[in-house]
């Protein structure tokens, strides 16, 4: 090895030696094959350099577009345009640039997505009023008990009958997959104080709860699809069933004393505002992560866990919903965002006329019936039945289910259902989006101060969660 080489240094220095033209002649006698492979590997680094900055430059676009739009961030909640519209659009901008990396994006996508739909559960049941909860709860409860169910079995037969070539579990499959309803995008109406207080609180609660309910259902209609797929230990039945106990109790457990907790180093001075807002951002992870760890549903554990920790600390630790609401509120714009720039290209160039009636008409006609009918007997006026029908959309839960089953799923299968969601997420924004501001107006309008429906909501959200 070591006369090799020196061999190579020798013949280095004798060309070093030889006059510039001989030198140039030798040097050119080497062969074509090298400069070749020398000028290829320059081509290459060349695009990789340039990969790099289109790269960099879309990173820049994307700080600029987060500076610009909070500083607009009131002026645009005044529009028509919503916080979800405008992120999804900008992240579809920036692929159609090319501008976003291909390695690892879906990966972030489903990454961010999750800890979103994790953090924004945890802390929107945090701010609802528990005490008011209790007293009034039969609208979520029968939203979720009928109008749930209902709303899967029309889903079923819509999706037979307009997408024909799918199979019956596939069908199924999509009709479980559009049932959750998304908290992130029904903000412009959950937040809105000119709507009562009873129906934002019905929303919020069903929207927090409806996600971890579709789970199991999601996952038992992806294995009939694909039969080859997850098997749970122990049978269906008891998965379902582990998933709808544990998780409330686990998320009920963890929430409640961790909120004592905060409450004992708030009292004792261990803590300040700050770490406050750390500890409960963890306190929602915790609760995830525990439930899903022993076998419950992660995602109404988070949401029981808001509901215990919200219930301890009220009134008292008026930061830790400050600071929640702000991390919360970047995480939600980032997985729009991700999924602006991931999926609804690609998902909106594959939007057929078939997914696009079956998506309609799951906004449209599935779910303002079955919440129609799930409301009958009830004290909800007819106005009432229509504004909590309409105000279903369809967001980070749907978007988050159907890359769960894509690798459980046939290639082609797994295909039609990441898009049919990712089209349904982005044409609900948009609808919703459009309607919140114009719809809820025209509702309390309607509704007045009608005792039967609770009274006009009076304090801003952030301090309405802090003081219910």
């Amino acid at each position: 090895m070591r006369n090799c080489i020196g061999a190579r240094q020798s013949r280095k220095d004798d060309e070093r030696g030889l006059p510039p033209l001989r030198r140039n002649r030798l040097l050119a006698g080497k062969g074509e094959g090298q400069v070749a492979a020398s000028l290829n590997a320059a081509a290459v680094d060349g695009r990789r350099l340039t990969g790099m900055g289109e790269i960099m430059l879309g990173y820049m676009m994307l700080a600029l577009f987060f500076v610009t739009f909070s500083m607009l961030a009131n002026r645009v909640a005044n529009s028509v345009v919503t916080a979800p519209m405008a992120f999804l659009g900008f992240g579809a901008l920036l692929a159609g640039l090319g501008m976003v990396p291909d390695e690892g994006s879906e990966r972030a996508l489903h990454l961010v997505t999750e800890i979103a739909l994790i953090i924004l559960l945890f802390f929107d049941a945090a701010k609802i009023d528990q005490g008011a909860l209790l007293r009034r709860n039969v609208w979520p409860r029968r939203m979720l008990a009928i109008g749930m169910p209902l709303g899967f079995l029309i889903g079923t037969m819509l999706a037979w009958l307009l997408l024909p070539a799918w199979p019956l579990a596939l069908a199924a499959l999509a009709a479980a997959i559009l049932l959750p309803t998304d908290v992130a995008l029904g903000q412009p109406v959950i937040t809105n104080v000119a709507i009562p207080d009873r129906p934002r609180r019905a929303i919020t609660v069903e929207s927090g709860l409806n996600d971890g309910l579709a789970l199991p259902l999601v996952l038992l209609m992806a294995a009939l699809a694909a039969p080859g797929g997850m098997d749970p230990g122990g049978g269906w039945l008891l998965f379902g069933l582990k998933q709808v106990t544990l998780g409330p109790l686990m998320g009920g457990a963890i929430g409640t004393i961790g909120g004592f907790a905060l409450l004992w180093a708030k009292r004792t001075r261990s803590t300040a505002d700050i770490h406050e807002g750390i500890g409960a951002l963890a306190l929602a992870a915790l609760a995830y992560l525990t439930a899903t760890t022993i076998g419950g549903n992660g995602f109404i554990s988070a949401f029981v866990a808001g509901l215990g920790f919200g219930a301890v600390v009220r009134g008292r630790c008026a930061f830790v919903y400050e600071f929640t609401e702000s991390e919360g509120q970047l995480l939600s714009w980032t997985a729009f965002l991700l999924l602006g720039a991931v999926l609804v290209p690609q998902a909106a160039a594959d939007l057929t006329l078939g997914s696009l009636a079956f998506i309609l008409a799951c906004l449209l006609i599935v779910r303002p019936l079955a919440i129609w009918v799930s409301l009958i007997g009830t004290d909800a006026k007819p106005v009432t039945r229509i504004f909590l029908g309409w105000f279903g959309p369809r967001g980070l839960a749907t978007a988050l289910f159907a890359l769960l089953v894509f690798e459980q799923l046939e290639p082609g299968s797994g295909e039609y259902i990441l898009h049919l969601a990712v089209n349904a997420v982005w044409i609900s924004a948009i609808l919703h989006g459009v309607s919140a501001g114009p719809v809820a107006r025209w509702y309390a309008r309607r509704l007045g101060q009608d005792a039967s429906e609770g009274p006009i909501g009076s304090a801003s959200p952030r301090n309405a969660g802090a003081r219910e």
